[in-house]
C-alpha cells in the first residue's frame, strides 16, 4: 500500500511538470511543443444545418481538425467533464483497487448511482458507472480515492488539461455540475477525449450500450444503460460521453470508426445533439480522408553535408487528414536546423519537415540523421583560430 501511494504521488508530480512544460513558449524552429492548429482544414463544402452553438470534428489518429464552429468558445461542459475524471482514474489508479464510498460522495445529487456511505466497489466499476450512467456521486468517490479529496483531484484535472494542450479549460469539480468558473471548449474537449480513446479501458467502457457493475459490499449488481443514444442509431458509433445541464444545454462528445478510420465530434449546446453528431461524422467520412505522406523510417531528403551525404527520415509515419478535394494542394517544406559542416550523430535531429495546405501549416515533424558523420576538426579551427597547428 505504501509503494502504491508513493507511485501515485510521483504520477501527480509528473502531471505538475507536464503542466509547466505546456505553458512554455514554443520555439518556431524546433517546434517541440507545437500544437495542432485550431483552424479547421480548408474545405470547399462544409456541413450546414448544425444546431450546436459550438462544434468540432477531429481525426483521432492525426489530431487534425476537419470542421470547426466556434471551436474555442468557452462554454459549460456539463457531464462531458467526466471524461477527464475517468482518464485520471484509469491513469493514476489500478482497476482492482477497492473504493469505500464516503458520506460526501453519497450525498451528491442529480444523475447518480445512488451510492450509500461505506459501500465498497472496485475502481474500474466506479469509473464505468461515471462514464456509462453519468454518476455524479461516482466521480466524487473516484476523486477522493485517488487524491484524498475532490479539491485536490480537480487540481490534477486542470494540470492534465494543460498538459494535453487544452488551454481554454478550467475545472471546478469532477462531474460538471454548474459552477461559474467551470468551462471548456469544443476543441479542448476533443483533445481530452482523443487522449482518452488511446486508453484501451476508456475506449472499451464508452462503447458499451449496456453493462453491469458489481458492488463488493453489499454484494449486488447494478444494470447500466449508456446515455449516448448515438450508440443505438448510428452503426459506426463507438463512444464517448453525453452532458446536459440548463446552463450547458445538450452536449455530446462522440466517436465513430468506419473502414479503420476513427473520427471524433464535439457538439455543445446542441438542441439536436445526436443529429448534429451523426451529420458531422457522415460528412467527415465522405468528404475528408487521411493521407500518408511518408512511412516511418522512409528517407525523406538528403542533408547538405560538406563531407558526405546524409539521408534523413521521420521516426513515425507522417499522416494528415484533409478534404479530399484539397489533396493536390498539399506542399512540404524542409527547414534545416544544423550547419552542414559540423559532425552528425546517428539519429540526431537535423531539421524538420513542414506540411502546408495553401497558407496553413498543418503539422511539423522532426527529421533525423540515418548515420553518423565524423568531423575532421576544420570547422572548429575556423571558429577558434588558436587551434591552428594542433
Amino acid at each position: 500500500m505504501i509503494r502504491q501511494k508513493w507511485t501515485r504521488a510521483w504520477c501527480c508530480v509528473f502531471l505538475c511538470m507536464l503542466s509547466s512544460i505546456s505553458m512554455l513558449p514554443v520555439n518556431p524552429v524546433y517546434g517541440a511543443l507545437a500544437k495542432k492548429p485550431v483552424k479547421p482544414a480548408v474545405v470547399s463544402e462544409e456541413p450546414s444545418g448544425i444546431s450546436a452553438d459550438a462544434a468540432v470534428l477531429m481525426d483521432v489518429a492525426t489530431g487534425d481538425l476537419l470542421f470547426g464552429k466556434q471551436p474555442n468558445k468557452r462554454r459549460p461542459p456539463a457531464s462531458t467533464t467526466k471524461i477527464m475524471t475517468a482518464i485520471l482514474g484509469l491513469e493514476l489508479g489500478r482497476s482492482d483497487e477497492v473504493v469505500t464510498v464516503s458520506q460526501k460522495a453519497a450525498a451528491v445529487g442529480e444523475a447518480t448511482l445512488h451510492l450509500d456511505p461505506a459501500e465498497k466497489i472496485n475502481l474500474y466499476e466506479l469509473i464505468t458507472g461515471a462514464l456509462v450512467r453519468s454518476g455524479n456521486d461516482a466521480c466524487v468517490a473516484i476523486a477522493e480515492h485517488i487524491a484524498g479529496s475532490e479539491e485536490q483531484f480537480v487540481k490534477l484535472m486542470n494540470r492534465k488539461a494543460l498538459a494535453l494542450g487544452a488551454q481554454n479549460t478550467h475545472f471546478e469539480n469532477t462531474n460538471g455540475l454548474p459552477l461559474k468558473e467551470h468551462y471548456s471548449t469544443a476543441y479542448d474537449l476533443a483533445l481530452i477525449a482523443r487522449h482518452g480513446l488511446q486508453i484501451p479501458q476508456f475506449a472499451s467502457i464508452t462503447r458499451q450500450k449496456e453493462t453491469k457493475i458489481h458492488f463488493l459490499e453489499p454484494d449486488v449488481f447494478m444494470d447500466l444503460r449508456n446515455t449516448n443514444k448515438l450508440l443505438w442509431n448510428y452503426p459506426y458509433a463507438d463512444g464517448v460521453k453525453t452532458g446536459t445541464t440548463t446552463a450547458a444545454g445538450k452536449c455530446l462528445v462522440a466517436s465513430a470508426t468506419k473502414d479503420g478510420r476513427q473520427l471524433l465530434v464535439v457538439v455543445l449546446n446542441a438542441p439536436d445533439r445526436f443529429g448534429d453528431a451523426k451529420k458531422l461524422l457522415e460528412w467527415g467520412f465522405e468528404k475528408t480522408e487521411t493521407v500518408r505522406l511518408f512511412n516511418a523510417g522512409q528517407t525523406i531528403a538528403e542533408f547538405p553535408s560538406i563531407k558526405e551525404s546524409v539521408q534523413v527520415f521521420s521516426r513515425d509515419p507522417i499522416d494528415i487528414s484533409i478534404s479530399k478535394v484539397e489533396r493536390k494542394k498539399v506542399q512540404t517544406r524542409i527547414i534545416w536546423e544544423k550547419p552542414a559542416n559540423l559532425p552528425v550523430q546517428a539519429g540526431e535531429r537535423l531539421g524538420h519537415l513542414e506540411v502546408w495546405l495553401e497558407d496553413q501549416k498543418v503539422t511539423s515533424v522532426p527529421l533525423l540523421s540515418e548515420k553518423e558523420v565524423v568531423g575532421d576538426g576544420s570547422s572548429l579551427r575556423r571558429l577558434f583560430p588558436f587551434l591552428q597547428g594542433k
